[in-house]
């Protein structure tokens, strides 16, 4: 069964500087009936206005992954981790046991476009620590690539739970297929463009629930302009 999540369906914030579009209950938005899927908590597509963002502030207990569309990311942590975010690149902080943060646009003319995706660890009180890694185009175009796993395999970055998440990119004619294996369960964001999800049409910004046993879900493009989307294997 194919339960979508239409992009204006989204809870939403804008404070200025900040257009925030919410899949789950976030902040002040609270949605009893979309409070996450699985371990699946939190999907925020975020715009940030120039030389703008999110100053320190706290996380505990929450595997946070960044996923940037356009632009750049600058993120400062308690760790003393420093580094820029900029697309083809994934990043996931665990939060652990506490640890401080901000995430600011560094650019002074470029808004920057990224997913802010938040997963429930598998137990809580880990140690915090924070990895970064890139993904070529090339690898993702008509595929399915890895970009985030529980063991780190294939070079993703690695989430203290029990999920895989994929990226692909489609240009016309191209189709992916990702097989629901059975007792698991799917998430598909669109990130950009237009996919058609084993029938049911998808565009930016949608997202779609998947529960069934042992299905195959074919991603195809959907007419002329390329798409991006993230797909989310989950217990």
């Amino acid at each position: 069964m194919i339960a979508i999540r239409p992009s204006e369906s989204r809870g939403v914030t804008r404070i200025g500087w900040l257009d925030s579009k919410h899949s789950f209950s976030f902040g002040d938005y609270y949605d009893p009936a979309h409070m996450g899927f699985r371990a699946l908590r939190v999907i925020n597509e975020d715009r940030v206005a120039a030389g703008q963002g999110f100053g320190r502030h706290p996380h505990k207990n929450m595997e946070i992954v960044s996923y940037v569309v356009s632009g750049a990311l600058a993120h400062r942590d308690s760790m003393g981790t420093g580094s820029v975010i900029r697309p083809g690149e994934v990043q996931r902080m665990s939060a652990g046991t506490g640890v401080q943060h901000s995430e600011m646009n560094p650019d002074p003319s470029t808004p920057v476009h990224f997913l802010q995706i938040w997963l429930l660890p598998e137990r809580q009180g880990i140690e915090p620590s924070y990895e970064q890694k890139a993904f070529a185009d090339e690898d993702k175009r008509g595929k399915l690539r890895l970009v985030a796993s529980r063991d780190g395999r294939e070079g993703s970055v690695t989430v203290h739970t029990d999920a895989s998440v994929y990226a692909t990119l489609l240009e016309p004619g191209e189709r992916v297929v990702h097989s629901v294996p059975r007792g698991r369960h799917a998430w598909i964001q669109v990130v950009r463009g237009a996919v058609s999800l084993s029938g049911a049409r998808l565009s930016q910004g949608d997202g779609a629930a998947v529960s069934a046993d042992d299905e195959a879900l074919t991603i195809e493009l959907v007419g002329r302009e390329p798409a991006e989307a993230l797909v989310f294997d989950l217990a």
